[in-house]
Parts: C-alpha cells; structure tokens; sequence
C-alpha cells in the first residue's frame, strides 16, 4: 500500500492549490481526479465564460459603440467556430499548466474514482492508498429541474460544448451564472430572454446595483421575464423547445439553459465509512479549520457550504496547506469581505454587506450610505450614454467602509484594491485622503460626499 502525507480528492482550483503549496512545503502528495484534469473552472466554468465574455464585449464595441467612434460596422460578422478554436485552445493550454505544475512540485497524479475506506485509506479501482491527511475537493455540478421535459434543457456545463449558436435561447435562473451567459449570448447576437422567478436576478446583491442592472436590460437587452416560473417543456417537430408556465405557453426558442444553481459532489465517495455529515442541503460540514468529522480529512471549496468561488477555494486550500506542512496557525479562511464580480454588460463588483444587510447587523443609526454616479468617457461615442453607479456603505462614527458597491464599465478591474482596504478597516476619511485618477469610474469611491 502507497502511503502518502496527503492525499486530495480533485484536481479543480482549491484541489490543485492545497496540492502545489503542500508538495512546495515538503510533503508526498496525490491527486486523485475521476474526471478532467483542472476542474470546474478551467474546463466549463470561469476560463471559458470569460472568454466569451470578452468576444461578447468586442461585438458590443463595434456595433454598439464604435459608430459613435467614426468605424463603419456594416460588413463585420462573427465566425463562432473560429472564436470556439481560440477559446478552447485557451482552456486546452491553461489544463496543461495544472499537469505541469504537478510535475514540477513532484505531486503524484492518479486517474480514477476514489472511494473514503475510514482509517485514512482511499481506494482507487483496486489499488487502496494511505495517507496522514486527506482533503476532499470534489467540488459541485449545476442543478438540474424536475419538470416534465426536462431532458431537453441544458445545463452551464452544457453550454461550453455547444459548436453553433442557435438564433434563440431562454436562460432560467436568477444568479450570476444566468445573468452572465443571458447577457454573453445577446451581445453575440442570440435572441435572449432571461426567466427569474422573482421580481429580479441576483436578489442578494445591493438594490442599487440590481436597479440599474434591470434598468440596462430593458434599454439594450436580454429580454427579462420576471415572475416566471416553467413548470413544462415540450418539443416541437422543427426541435424548437417550448416552455409551459401553469399549462399556458409562454415562450418558444431554439435552446433554454437551466442555471439555477449548483450541488456539491459528495456522492459515492464512501461517507458512510467514515464519521463524516452533510448538511440540510448536501454540503460536507467542516469546521473552522476546515476539518470534517472525521479525524485528519478536511474538505473545501465548492463542496463545503462557503462562497463558491475560485479564489475562495485556492484561498483556502493553500492555508489549509500552510497550517498541515509549515507550522501555520490554523487551517481558517476569513470568509468576510471577499470581492465579487459578476461579468453582466456593464460589470458589477461588490465587496461585503449591502445596505439593507448593514442597516440590519449594526442598526440604521449606525449606518451612512454615500453614493455617486459617473456617465463613462468610453461610452460616450455611443448611441446613447451609460451611467455607471458607486456606493459605500458605512459604519459607526468612524465610519469604517463595511460595503462597496458599483456597476459600470470596468468596475470588475477595479474594486481589488479596495478589498485590500476594507480587509484593513478602511474608513470614509481612508478613502477620501487618496488623490483620485482622472477621468475614471474609480475615482468615483473617494470622491463621494
């Protein structure tokens, strides 16, 4: 039996992160992967969508913008077959460098489902492993609807196989994975529509930002379809599929995209073997350090009810590591104040508690909010003028800055360096002592009276 100092069950970002920084300290390390080498991100998630993201953008820039410029965009067109060769050559190379990485740190790298056997041992086909310590990093897939006709909807996952566009799609879900393909599509010429249940997407976000976000979609699209719930789908003889709300048909397109959220990977993993829970919703509880109920196995990332981000999990894989093989503290993560961006048209970026959340921890005496709206110069060539909008959101007589909100071209280049004042209890009088940069958006946040 091969024996380990730690053995990690996933090869996604915080699998991979935990696995470089602990083989960098010293350690003997496996990786165990049953599917794609580098995970969730890398093969169908933030590398990808990001990339089309940004070939939606360029669109958006000759056509909406670049008349206003001087360009004639008459003859320009899209090749998405040419776009799907440079974006999955992209992913193709950014795979590679996770296998290169493991070369490189001497982490051993095992192909197969991996199966808890209690006792610190892991089996993989018919080869068992011990290890001192185990991670497990299986992270999450989207989640699927139970309607009559669901096996004709694609899911996220889906979407990143896709080799043609079809003329129209309908996005269900209202959290940023839906917001983020409705708006990448329409700005590559997909008729769009956006379905949420409520009277909104991303309904955890701050009111302002969601205002002028439901305000841009009316002005230059998706379509949005609020209160809409499809209980039903068919498909018609020309394969169109339509959608059914309370036996009445409400929408008929050439695709639909569920997106409406995702579940943790904890299925025949042998949980059972060992001493570790779910919790109501299916994630592996941990504690602080990361630590499952079961001695010396941990667990992060998307499989542990935290923020399921990227970064997050690379955050706290490499503590984890640091805390396991270099004496560090502990195996914590702050989970506070974590800067989020969502890739909408324009981009959204927030960092800890929105207005209604602050007002409700600290009271609304204790709260000041200072807003400011700035119209951007590189929208200013277009049809029409974009406002981009900024809050902060304060706290105490000091006013230390708890919130930071903004929507806006460029807001997601932008909001980084404000979390690492915020992790450092920045304060109004903080921000307003910087010199701004002019012309920008961000100078927005330390000019607001």
């Amino acid at each position: 039996m091969e024996e380990f100092d730690l053995i990690i069950i996933g090869s996604g970002s915080g699998g991979s992160a935990t696995a470089n920084r602990a083989a960098e300290r010293g350690a003997k390390v496996a990786v165990i992967e049953a599917g794609v080498l580098a995970g969730t991100c890398v093969n169908r998630g933030c590398v990808p969508k990001k990339l089309t993201w940004y070939a939606s953008r360029v669109a958006e820039a000759i056509h909406r913008f670049g008349p206003g410029y001087g360009f004639d965009t008459d003859k320009v067109s899209f090749d998405y077959h040419k776009f799907l060769e440079s974006r999955d050559g992209y992913v193709g190379r950014s795979r590679a460098s996770y296998g290169r990485n493991f070369e490189k740190n001497g982490v051993y790298y095992i192909e197969g489902y991996a199966q808890l056997l209690g006792q610190g041992q892991v089996q993989v086909g018919e080869k068992t492993y011990q290890a001192k310590y185990i991670v497990l990093a299986t992270g999450s897939r989207p989640s699927e609807l139970e309607v009559p006709g669901h096996e004709l909807l694609d899911n996220s996952d889906d979407f990143f196989k896709w080799t043609d566009l079809p003329q129209s799609v309908a996005v269900v879900g209202a959290g940023y994975i839906a917001v983020e393909l409705s708006q990448a599509l329409h700005g590559l010429g997909v008729e769009t529509h956006l379905v949420v249940r409520h009277d909104r997407p991303l309904r955890t976000f701050d009111k302002m930002v969601t205002d002028e976000l439901v305000e841009m979609m009316a002005k230059n699209g998706p379509e949005l379809h609020p209160y809409t719930n499809f209980d039903a789908y068919k498909q018609t003889e020309s394969g169109q599929i339509e959608c059914y709300q309370d036996g009445k048909l409400i929408l008929t397109v050439d695709r639909v995209i569920q997106a409406i959220g995702r579940r943790p990977n904890t299925e025949n993993l042998g949980l059972e073997q060992t001493s570790i829970k779910l919790d109501d919703k299916g994630f592996i509880e941990v504690d602080e350090n990361h630590q499952t109920g079961e001695e010396n196995v941990f667990a992060l990332g998307d499989v542990i009810h935290r923020p399921q981000l990227t970064p997050v999990a690379i955050k706290a894989g490499r503590s984890l590591a640091e805390y396991l093989f270099n004496d560090g503290p502990s195996g914590a993560m702050d989970y506070t104040n974590i800067p989020t961006v969502v890739f909408s048209h324009p981009t959204i970026g927030m960092i800890g508690l929105t207005e209604d959340q602050a007002k409700k921890e600290f009271g609304t005496e204790n709260i000041k909010v200072y807003t400011n709206r700035f119209f951007s110069m590189y929208a200013s060539g277009g049809l029409d003028r974009e406002a981009c909008h900024f809050k902060l959101v304060c706290q105490g007589p000091d006013e230390t800055v708890v919130g930071l909100h903004a929507i806006g071209e460029g807001v997601d280049e932008m909001i980084q360096g404000f979390g690492v004042a915020m992790k450092m209890k920045a304060t109004k009088a903080d921000f307003d002592s910087v010199v701004a940069i002019h012309p920008t958006g961000a100078e927005e946040f330390v000019t607001m009276r």
